[in-house]
């Protein structure tokens, strides 16, 4: 196996040996969102150890969760306009007994659970470049890490993130997966919530009497364009819960869904007609009616490639060797909260592979790779005015 210690551009040098250590303790403590009391505790240690001053906001007393927000201020050696590192501490099911499984440079799950890849390989890319600066002595503004709750179910963290604690106003949000790439468009995200209801009746002795409410969420779903709707849009069906028996026509079922697009009006089109099909399918069935609810999860995210996070980051790259494509991603992340909270700030990928699945896993190659760009961000971004 090759050596542990990676050699970058001038005196910068990551550890590939403790970045990937520290990946595998991280993702070995459960942190499903709301419970990321633990991982919030380990984290505080590790960024109070080099010299951070470190806070909670109250967002997890809004959201029922064991934490806050963690926000981690760490003084600058030059002054500077303050620079935001910012990845999420929760995970996804089945994240908890995460047992990974190292293979030289490949960490990845057993199989039985995701690995937590996402987006702990971000938080600790964050860690390893901040260790880096306080070791080498390197030239850097302040530096704001903000870790958040709660980014796995709405952004919620990013949301009630007490900005009046955070400094910088320009950053990077490290939650994606393709290395070599800052991701500056994402799209917006409805949730779609529908209550179908029917009337029950014995199965075997009247079904004429009933009204079954999976018959038509099935034929709702059945007319509906799901999938890769467009180059920019996306739907989905994701769960359906309803019927209390076989021998019982089911009254009601509980339909969630969502449709995404980085265009707001092909959105909306999409939404509409996700509500239309269930509306027409109760239509035919008389009795039946149709209850939906559509929540405005989080809006699309733009930043310009000439924008000045998008110069430091190419600038970066071109520092370390590597180039950077500023592109389109599929997701949302805390990226476009911020971006809509007047921040400004890209997405660059950590290298996670298959995230949400029980065969998630990465290189920790990929995750040097990033740390290498970041460094040479934070150092870049001690000459901003």
């Amino acid at each position: 196996m090759a050596s542990d210690v990676v050699p970058m551009v001038g005196s910068r040098v990551v550890d590939a040996g403790r970045l990937r250590s520290l990946l595998v303790e991280l993702v070995q403590i459960d942190s499903l969102s709301r419970r990321e009391g633990r991982i919030a505790i380990r984290l505080a240690d590790e960024l109070r150890a080099l010299g951070a001053d470190v806070t909670f906001d109250d967002a997890g007393h809004a959201l029922g969760g064991e934490t806050g927000n963690l926000i981690a201020r760490i003084p600058g050696t030059v002054e500077a306009p303050a620079l935001l590192l910012c990845a999420h501490m929760d995970t996804v099911s089945p994240g908890e007994g995460v047992k990974p499984i190292v293979e030289e440079d490949v960490v990845r799950t057993d199989g039985t659970t995701v690995l937590g890849g996402d987006d702990k390989s971000g938080i600790a890319i964050i860690c390893e470049c901040v260790r880096v600066c306080r070791e080498r002595g390197l030239r850097h503004p302040p530096i704001d890490v903000v870790l958040t709750i709660c980014e796995e179910v709405g952004l919620l963290g990013a949301k009630h993130l007490d900005l009046g604690q955070v400094r910088a106003r320009r950053g990077l949000v490290f939650d994606s997966d393709a290395v070599g790439f800052a991701f500056t468009r994402a799209p917006g995200a409805n949730h779609i919530d529908v209550v179908v209801r029917g009337r029950a009746a014995h199965a075997g002795m009247a079904p004429e009497r009933g009204v079954s409410a999976i018959q038509v969420a099935a034929q709702a779903i059945a007319g509906m364009r799901l999938g890769r709707i467009d180059a920019e849009t996306t739907a989905n069906i994701g769960r359906i819960e309803g019927g209390r028996a076989t021998n019982i026509i089911p009254d009601e079922v509980h339909v969630r869904g969502e449709a995404r697009s980085h265009d707001l009006a092909r959105l909306a089109a999409q939404t509409e007609h996700m509500r239309a099909c269930f509306e027409e399918a109760a239509s035919r069935h008389p009795g039946a009616r149709v209850e939906v609810e559509v929540e405005a999860a989080y809006e699309p995210m733009a930043v310009a490639e000439d924008s000045a996070i998008m110069r430091l980051v190419a600038a970066a790259a071109e520092r370390t060797g590597r180039t950077i494509t500023p592109a389109g991603m599929g997701g949302g992340c805390d990226a476009n909260v911020l971006n809509r909270r007047g921040l400004e700030v890209v997405n660059l990928g950590t290298g996670m592979r298959e995230i949400h699945t029980t065969s998630e896993w990465l290189r920790v190659s990929d995750m040097v790779a990033a740390a290498e760009v970041t460094l040479a961000a934070i150092e870049l971004a001690a000459d901003w005015r």
